[in-house]
């Protein structure tokens, strides 16, 4: 016999033939995905702005920086994603909105800095592609990124039989932003007799939500329960505000000391983040009133006052630090663009341990 000759038989082989398997047996469908991805295109070139090069679909999305006309440029970069916020989407069917979420999450972050957001990416992961569900939810990243004025160039949708349960899937975003160098916000302006001035929240944004749905699953309610004349999931499935308007008109306008997202830490964890080491935030608790969804967790959950501005924003979800002198023009822009602004405190030397004090 040759030593070139098959060690197996024909009938073996032919036996592995009958049984041969392939990825779509796996659970994964690539056909799937090159249906997604056809399907979405349009809907993220509806998101293009000057420096966007190329379509949607390459191995990697092409920004042309010099094309925003920026002399001395900072990029500025942020990752988030929606927290447990996605579960409730999931349970109860609603994925057009989800996606607001995942980009305000992301721009909100990189806002703060003095970065105008230019381009955003998407990670889709599931148990199986249901393209119809993945259209929905990426078109709401779209909405997101038409109203932070950022181009979605591109993403990832992974099928992942075996480490997701099937129905379930998760979204992570990243988004890159650029600023003047010298207009980079650092909080290092920040001074005593500053003032707090505050952005209203739409809701609970996407924080908070292992407790909210904790609060729910103890009290047997889900979203069908009636709250304000509104079903409970609708108020809590509403999407997160994006600032990148009222900051990006601010900041022509007035010179902003320090802007703070008011995210997962709530307002405790989030302002003393964009002080200096030296200065105190000095919030007076009487000068807004919480959205209604606010008092009802605190009452039906029976959650100490601390808790929840250490958990949730209640009601406040941007802060913004400016002289008072400028503060009559920061309130006109903010009309402008209808949204009310709270002066919710100011700012003192530090006085002991906390960068935060509540009165």
């Amino acid at each position: 016999m040759s030593m070139f000759a098959p060690f197996y038989s024909e009938r073996y082989y032919a036996a592995m033939s009958a049984c041969k398997t392939d990825y779509a047996a796996a659970g994964v469908s690539i056909a799937r995905g090159n249906e997604l991805t056809a399907r979405i295109k349009n809907t993220a070139s509806s998101t293009a702005r000057p420096g966007v090069m190329g379509a949607i679909g390459g191995f990697g999305g092409l920004f042309d920086l010099a094309a925003t006309a920026y002399r001395d440029p900072v990029l500025v970069s942020g990752t988030d994603g929606v927290g447990t916020k996605i579960k409730l989407a999931i349970d109860s069917g609603r994925y057009d909105t989800i996606g607001i979420d995942l980009v305000a999450m992301c721009v909100n972050d990189v806002i703060v800095s003095g970065a105008e957001p230019l381009f955003f990416l998407d990670y889709f992961a599931c148990s199986s592609l249901d393209v119809s569900v993945a259209e929905t939810v990426i078109t709401g990243i779209a909405r997101g990124c038409q109203q932070a004025g950022c181009a979605l160039i591109g993403g990832e949708t992974a099928e992942m039989p075996g480490l997701y349960r099937p129905g379930d899937y998760d979204l992570a975003g990243f988004c890159v932003g650029v600023a003047e160098r010298a207009a980079l916000i650092t909080g290092e302006a920040v001074c005593d007799n500053d003032l707090l001035l505050g952005l209203p929240s739409s809701g609970a944004h996407a924080n908070g939500y292992a407790l909210i749905r904790k609060i729910m699953q103890d009290n047997c309610l889900d979203g069908q329960t009636e709250f304000a004349g509104q079903r409970l999931l609708d108020v809590l499935l509403q999407p997160t505000r994006i600032y990148v308007r009222e900051i990006l008109a601010l900041q022509q306008a007035v010179t902003l000391h320090a802007v703070a997202h008011i995210t997962g830490g709530g307002m405790t964890e989030n302002l003393p983040r964009v002080l200096p080491a030296d200065m105190q935030a000095e919030i007076d608790t009487q000068s807004w009133q919480w959205p209604g969804v606010f008092s009802w967790l605190q009452a039906t959950g029976n959650i100490d006052t601390c808790e929840m501005y250490r958990t949730f924003n209640c009601g406040i979800g941007m802060v913004v630090v400016i002289s008072a002198d400028d503060l009559p023009q920061a309130d006109a822009i903010l009309a402008d663009l209808c949204t009310p602004a709270i002066v919710i405190g100011r700012i003192g030397e530090r006085k002991g341990d906390a960068q935060l004090c509540y009165r």
